[in-house]
């Protein structure tokens, strides 16, 4: 991936993460560039000793073609939605980018930002749901968090 950029896109396959997704697309994304999308899954409940090895460093980097396969992405426990798969097909295609996905386990807002730094991304585009200020304030903001402790540039897509 040496000399060009890594953009980074925080995605969980709702609509949030979805508009984050197309903002990047029709934004930031350009001809060269590695589109990174970033997940990350609450626990791993895993047997296979590869998994468990994951959990601490999250999954290899994930290409394209096996991001759309679902017998692979059943592995490791994803289901990407057919939007999402369009969206990042359709700008592979047309931009000629790459894309990937990385996988990790454990607090949003704490492996968001360990993929900013590991990866290292150029910079990350993340949704906001639009909680209010009290759910805000009980559940915590994962994008306020990535806004005040990521160490590259953040862009947050508001619903």
């Amino acid at each position: 991936m040496e000399g060009s950029r890594r953009v980074g896109v925080a995605v969980d396959f709702s609509d949030s993460s979805r508009n984050a997704l197309r903002w990047a697309v029709d934004n930031v994304i350009r001809k060269g560039d590695h589109l990174i999308l970033v997940t990350v899954h609450a626990k791993a409940y895993y047997e296979e000793g590869e998994m468990q090895l994951w959990e601490a460093t999250g999954s290899p980097l994930i290409q394209l073609s096996d991001f759309s396969d679902p017998n692979i992405m059943k592995k490791y426990g994803v289901k990407p939605d057919p939007e999402t798969l369009d969206i990042v097909n359709t700008a592979a295609a047309q931009k000629e980018i790459v894309v990937l996905l990385k996988i990790y386990w454990g607090d949003a807002r704490e492996k968001i930002c360990e993929a900013i730094d590991s990866i290292p991304l150029s910079c990350i585009i993340i949704g906001n749901r639009g909680l209010g200020i009290l759910k805000r304030v009980i559940m915590g903001s994962v994008s306020n968090h990535v806004v005040n402790n990521a160490s590259c540039p953040v862009t947050v897509v508001k619903t």
